[in-house]
């Protein structure tokens, strides 16, 4: 016995380049389509009138259409767009007069020709308004010059720090963990001229070069340059602890993929694994930089309160302010500050890596 075929019920609707197919099937997985000499065939297992089942239906357009139909499947249909190769109304959709049975007007998006007429005017009107407004809108001469000026200051940070992290990395295999207590003095210069730099960007989104919170700039920074120039660069003592060696280490990896990150959004790129670098491997960097800071400021508190370095003199009441209370306050900032930091990041990489809603094919 011959098997039946089972057919969807289909709703159609047009305009003057495009014709819109909604079949009546829910939880469609992966259907079929395909439109060869103008014949669009469907084939698919999903819900319908029939139960759960295979459902297939051909339709042979009047005029010619493009190859290449585009659909969006939903829990409730699976919608397709056509397009038609010449942009003008049909009088019906089908090369045979008579409509297929399983073919019914789709109202929610019917229009007659004048209607759709009216549409595509209202369509090229809205278009030569936009272009009007661009053309009000002055652009920006020094776009191509502000662009440069950000790729070369992001190549140049990543070439600074790649320069730390291959040597460390180098110095790491060689020496061992002896690396470890030497790292400041092989290191320190190129960190120095890297974090120098990196003050430019909170100057860059103060004067608009780029558009970014300059508040999570701050922190960092200067979060940075703290430990870099006061805790680590002023008390000797603290430059051949091995927790240099894991501060400029994160630092570093972060920055080797932030940077090209950058460089290539400069030119409009995206690479997405780099992307998915980007906002996935601060999570373990960033706990295990921020905690080597704080450990750094820990150990400093001692080498301060023995010195008395930095301590502030109050002669007139016979008393003096230690540094090491700076230290604490700046540890609990720190830790406030490594939160909000988190959070930020966190959104950013929800808002660039979330779940994304399923694309049309």
């Amino acid at each position: 016995m011959e098997k039946q075929i089972l057919t969807p019920q289909v709703y159609w609707a047009q305009r003057h380049r495009e014709i819109y197919l909604r079949v009546g099937l829910s939880d469609v997985k992966t259907p079929e389509i395909s439109i060869t000499r103008n014949a669009l065939r469907f084939r698919a297992r999903g819900h319908g009138a029939k139960g759960d089942n295979v459902y297939e239906f051909h339709l042979e357009f009047l005029e010619q259409v493009k190859s290449q139909p585009v659909y969006k499947v939903t829990e409730r249909q699976v919608c397709i767009t056509v397009q038609k190769e010449v942009s003008r109304w049909w009088d019906r959709l089908t090369k045979q007069e008579k409509r297929p049975v399983f073919l019914a007007p789709d109202f929610d998006r019917w229009l007659d020709e004048s209607d759709a007429e009216m549409e595509l005017n209202a369509k090229a009107d809205k278009k030569i308004n936009s272009v009007r407004m661009e053309s009000r809108v002055p652009k920006d001469p020094f776009v191509n010059l502000k662009r440069g000026y950000l790729f070369m200051y992001n190549l140049v940070q990543f070439l600074g720090f790649s320069w730390i992290f291959v040597n460390m990395t180098v110095r790491l295999f060689v020496l061992g963990k002896d690396s470890f207590y030497d790292t400041f003095h092989t290191m320190a210069d190129v960190v120095y001229f890297c974090q120098m730099l990196a003050v430019l960007e909170i100057i860059h989104p103060l004067i608009g070069l780029v558009k970014s919170g300059i508040f999570t700039s701050v922190l960092q920074v200067f979060g940075r340059n703290f430990i870099l120039f006061v805790v680590l660069g002023c008390l000797e003592e603290m430059q051949n602890k091995a927790v240099v060696f894991f501060i400029f280490y994160s630092w570093s990896i972060i920055e080797i993929i932030r940077y090209p990150f950058y460089m290539l959004a400069c030119m409009d790129t995206e690479w997405r694994y780099l992307t998915w670098l980007r906002y996935t491997i601060w999570i373990p960097l960033y706990l295990i930089g921020g905690g080597s800071e704080a450990i750094a400021v820990i150990q400093a508190i001692p080498i301060v309160n023995e010195t008395g370095k930095f301590s502030i003199m109050l002669p007139y009441l016979g008393l003096s302010i230690s540094f090491s209370l700076f230290l604490y306050a700046y540890l609990i900032l720190s830790i406030i500050g490594l939160a909000l930091n988190y959070r930020h990041l966190y959104k950013q990489r929800q808002r660039c890596l979330g779940q994304k809603k399923r694309k049309v094919h």
